[in-house]
This record gives C-alpha cells, sequence and structure tokens, in this order.
C-alpha cells in the first residue's frame, strides 16, 4: 500500500487513572527500592511493562503470589474487597492506585446495595474492573454485557433497580443497553457512567475514506473500543 499522507486524529493515549498508576509505581521503586510486586498489568503497555521490570517491578497475576511482607501495588482497575483481604493475611504493604473513578463506582455500588437495591452492572465478565466491582456486593449485583441479558432479565416490576458501567467501556457500547434497562424498568436509577468521552475522537474527512490505524495494545479495551468506534464511522479498516 502506497501511503503519501498521515493524518493524525485527537490523540487517545491511556486515562489519567492508568497514567496515576504507573507514576505510583515509579515512585514506589524510588522510594522502597526493588522490588515492588504489582497485582495484574499496570497499563495494557508492553514498553511500559517492560521499562518496569527492568527496574525492579514484578507483575503477579495473584496478591497471594507476593511473599509475605512484600510491598504490593493494586492496579488502576481496582479490586475486590477479598483482595484486601489476602493481603492483609500476608502483611502486604498495599499501595492502593485503583483510580479515583472506579473508587467511585465501588463506594456507590456498595450504599445502593445496602439500601435495598439490586446493582445491574454493565460490562464484560472477564475484566479486571467488573471482577472487583461485583466484589463489593456479589449478592446484589447482576452483571449484564449486552442488549440480549439486558432483555432476558427478570425481575419484579416494583424492584428496586440501579444501573452502573464499567468505566472504560464507551457510550458507543452501553447507550443500547442502558436504553434497554430503561424501557423494561422505568424505575431504574443511575449510579455512575463510564468513561467513554476518551474514545470520542472527531475523525478526519480523509480518514473516513481512506482508511486508518488504532495504534494500541489487543488486550486493551479503550483500543478495542476506538476500533469500533472507527469502524461505526465508516472508515475503511487498514
Amino acid at each position: 500500500m502506497n501511503v503519501r499522507r498521515v493524518l493524525l486524529a485527537s490523540p487517545r493515549g491511556y486515562c489519567a487513572g492508568v497514567e496515576r498508576a504507573v507514576e505510583t509505581v515509579e515512585r514506589a521503586l524510588e522510594h522502597y527500592g526493588a522490588p515492588v510486586y504489582v497485582r495484574k498489568q499496570i497499563v495494557h503497555n508492553l514498553h511500559v511493562v517492560r521499562d518496569l521490570e527492568a527496574r525492579g517491578a514484578i507483575f503477579v497475576d495473584d496478591e497471594r503470589d507476593a511473599p509475605r511482607g512484600a510491598t504490593v501495588v493494586y492496579s488502576a482497575h481496582g479490586v475486590a474487597p477479598t483482595v484486601h483481604a489476602n493481603s492483609a493475611a500476608l502483611g502486604h504493604d498495599v499501595i492502593d492506585a485503583t483510580c479515583p473513578l472506579v473508587t467511585k463506582v465501588h463506594v456507590q455500588a456498595k450504599r445502593y446495595a445496602a439500601n435495598g437495591y439490586t446493582v445491574l452492572l454493565i460490562g464484560h465478565a472477564a475484566h479486571e474492573e467488573v471482577v472487583g466491582t461485583m466484589g463489593e456486593a456479589p449478592d446484589s449485583t447482576i452483571l449484564v454485557q449486552d442488549v440480549a441479558e439486558a432483555e432476558a432479565l427478570e425481575l419484579p416490576a416494583d424492584a428496586r433497580l440501579a444501573y452502573v458501567t464499567q468505566t472504560t467501556l464507551s457510550v458507543d457500547e452501553t447507550g443500547e443497553i442502558i436504553a434497554t434497562l430503561r424501557r423494561r424498568f422505568p424505575q431504574i436509577v443511575t449510579i455512575a457512567m463510564s468513561g467513554a468521552y476518551r474514545n470520542s475522537a472527531e475523525l478526519p474527512a480523509e480518514a473516513r475514506a481512506h482508511g486508518f490505524y488504532a495504534k494500541g495494545a489487543p488486550a486493551s479495551n479503550l483500543v478495542a473500543t476506538l476500533a469500533l468506534l472507527l469502524e461505526g464511522n465508516r472508515a475503511p479498516s487498514v
């Protein structure tokens, strides 16, 4: 393919919460020295991860993989209360780098559940943030992943309902699901909305006509969402 001109749409890097989490690991390494254990990948960027590893960060899938008394950083996606309990039992020096937006979701979900609401969580089952949010009120939270699941919900007509969305999902991903929930359950209230503004880049007309690249890690939900946004704007994939 002969590319004569490249136009850059409004760039979308990783969000402020992830940037804050990366800085937290960097400061922990400077203050405590190596090793610093990090639960899950701090960011879906292999270059950043490799750089942190070279400086002494050790990434683990489970907090119980870190030794007793270790310094452990939780990623921006947040964790369930059971993770805190496991770290406490192992005497970890915990640094919680959970994104403030995710923390708000956790607090609100727990509060609404305590007040007798059933919380409908719009998100993806395997995502770390969803696992953490559901862990705040597991008996009162129902995961809704798509419109079909929203249509299939069987709840009393007068049920006290509230919905919350995974913060990394876009309006395009959640809008139809939310509309379905509001149609079926008019009494439903909103707890917190997604961080969809991150993916609201406008495409140049030339990109719509000739093609685009969405640059980023395949494992990143934000990158996948950006690709869907581009396809939704009928920009041909390159």
